[in-house]
């Protein structure tokens, strides 16, 4: 096996999505059967996500979904990608992830965004607005601090039970999200996708403006994006289709809907921007056989000499979303190689 890859980390991103004719509690029951199976197959990690009011998206709520996932599983490390952290005071968001590490010791992350709702509405509902998330690096000061003691904005009050809890702490890269992470001395989560040479350089900036912390001594680089294996490359595309009509659909019409088969999107009439939306959607995943993946793989882990990639893949056939894993876990050989991963991250 190749080196850059023996030496990654790999994990799991859900997004808990919704397909046509099924229910949002069974994307939610999806969720933690498929983290059974990524503990099973040797993932590193698996996360849940933050979405509100999104017909096609189930996790509202990823602390609660992150204590289900926590308990169906033994091993795995548990956590969010991401808690969007505009959407919330910094004090509630430590103490849920202080409950959640005290119930589930050493297997909890912190994965935090900045992004608000998804339409004014939204917004409007959680009360908040685009301006809440300019001071993403002041509530993410507060927040730490909440954890080691150290935030004076509100004398005598305490994070029970957070206070005195280490949990790790990582930043998705949207907006000045690597310099803040950077800054912050925290690990850099940032999206694998369309743009590789902007990505290299954003990983470079991170690495050379980053300070070291107590809660990471040096940077940590992990990477997210989808990756579809299959046994032919035209099945691991046809894996692509759901997603890539969900995406062009919400950006013509400002509504995220439930995956629907693949079937279906090739019979579906689609205007000249959809139809580009579409194809540019389907652009820029890692996809293909076994042997296409990892020369893929191995070629941009070995340029941005990521410590862990992790993978968000979302499609409407289940069966083929988790032949998927089972093909990138061999792979990635995660039986053997977990315990020798390098980077200080947990």
């Amino acid at each position: 096996m190749s080196s850059a890859i023996a030496t990654t980390r790999f994990s799991v991103l859900d997004r808990s999505r919704v397909r046509q004719g099924h229910s949002g509690p069974e994307a939610l029951r999806d969720t933690v059967a498929l983290a059974r199976l990524a503990e099973e197959l040797g993932y590193h990690r698996f996360w849940v996500s933050e979405h509100h009011g999104v017909p096609g998206v189930a996790g509202s709520a990823p602390a609660v979904l992150a204590a289900a996932v926590a308990s169906a599983t033994s091993r795995i490390r548990v956590g969010t990608g991401g808690v969007m952290l505009p959407n919330h005071r910094p004090l509630v968001v430590a103490e849920q992830f202080g409950v959640l590490e005290s119930l589930f010791p050493g297997r909890i992350d912190m994965g935090l965004g900045r992004s608000v709702g998804f339409t004014d509405g939204i917004r409007r509902a959680l009360g908040h607005d685009k301006e809440d998330a300019r001071d993403f690096a002041g509530q993410l000061r507060e927040l730490l601090g909440w954890f080691d003691g150290s935030q004076d904005a509100y004398p005598q009050v305490h994070a029970r039970p957070a206070e005195g809890l280490r949990v790790p702490a990582f930043v998705l890269a949207t907006g000045r999200g690597a310099r803040t992470a950077a800054e912050a001395g925290l690990p850099l989560v940032i999206a694998a996708v369309r743009g590789e040479e902007a990505l290299l350089r954003t990983v470079e900036e991170y690495r050379s403006a980053f300070r070291p912390s107590g809660l990471s001594a040096s940077p940590y680089v992990m990477l997210s994006g989808t990756v579809a294996v299959a046994a032919t490359g035209a099945e691991a595309r046809r894996m692509l289709l759901s997603e890539a009509w969900s995406t062009a659909y919400s950006r013509t019409r400002g509504v995220f809907p439930a995956l629907v088969p693949a079937e279906e999107i090739a019979r579906m009439p689609m205007g000249g921007r959809e139809r580009a939306l579409f194809e540019e959607a389907l652009r820029g995943h890692v996809s293909g056989t076994e042997e296409e993946v990892a020369a893929r793989l191995e070629k941009l882990l070995e340029r941005s000499g990521a410590d862990e990639y992790l993978v968000t893949t979302s499609t409407y056939d289940r069966e083929a979303l988790t032949g998927s894993y089972r093909r990138l876990a061999r792979v990635a050989g995660l039986a053997g190689h977990q315990d020798g991963a390098g980077g200080q991250a947990r």
